[in-house]
């Protein structure tokens, strides 16, 4: 399907899973800032993943005020770096790789996320995806929510007709806001109404049927 001139990447629970590692380095992060917090878990993680992350700050840190919530966060951002950056698992979905290899064939490739500055040149570099990404914005660099951030990457590049990845019912909504197509990530972290969707996959390989 020729009718797009560019596919937009969602991370977490599209490219790769980190919740394991991430909930490592967060419940270490609690224990040396705020021990009064709840640790969390994978599935804690999964749930909250694709938020941004003042409102994860919010959801999971409440019984703390503001400014606290804005600390223990940028204390478990650093951790999640230092534990991505250290660990040896292979956290991408099965044939990610692969799949943004050939797609790159014949799309210009991007990433947008709702993460924090320096997480997705993490994410590149522990993927080997440097090649083939040609732009990336995020949260943590612009503060805007991923709807502004998909029509910066657009205009940016020029883009007339982009097709965004993605796992969750905020991209489908971000999308819709952007007035760029969705297609669902099924295999992620999220439940989408199906009514958002231009398509839906169950593996990466799909991709390269649709696309």
């Amino acid at each position: 399907m020729d009718k797009f001139d560019g596919i937009i990447f969602d991370v977490d629970g599209t490219i790769w899973d980190t919740t394991s590692v991430v909930a490592q380095a967060w419940n270490k992060a609690i224990d040396e800032n705020f021990p009064n917090v709840k640790h969390v878990d994978s599935d804690i993680l999964k749930g909250q993943f694709g938020k941004t992350m003042d409102v994860i700050a919010q959801n999971l840190f409440s019984i703390l005020n503001k400014d606290e919530q804005k600390i223990l966060m940028d204390k478990c951002a650093e951790e999640e770096q230092t534990f991505l950056e250290n660990t040896t698992e292979n956290l991408k979905y099965d044939g990610i790789y692969e799949v943004i290899q050939k797609l790159s064939e014949k799309y210009p490739l991007f990433i947008v996320s709702n993460c924090q500055d320096g997480y997705i040149p993490v994410v590149i570099q522990k993927n080997n995806l440097g090649e083939y990404i040609k732009d990336t914005e995020c949260f943590g660099v612009t503060g805007l929510n991923k709807d502004e951030n998909i029509k910066l990457i657009v205009k940016r590049n020029n883009l007339k007709n982009p097709v965004y990845v993605g796992d969750t019912q905020g991209d489908a909504d971000a999308c819709k806001s952007a007035n760029v197509p969705f297609i669902w990530a099924k295999y992620g972290f999220g439940h989408v109404d199906q009514n958002s969707c231009f398509a839906q996959i169950n593996s990466p390989k799909d991709l390269l049927e649709i696309l």
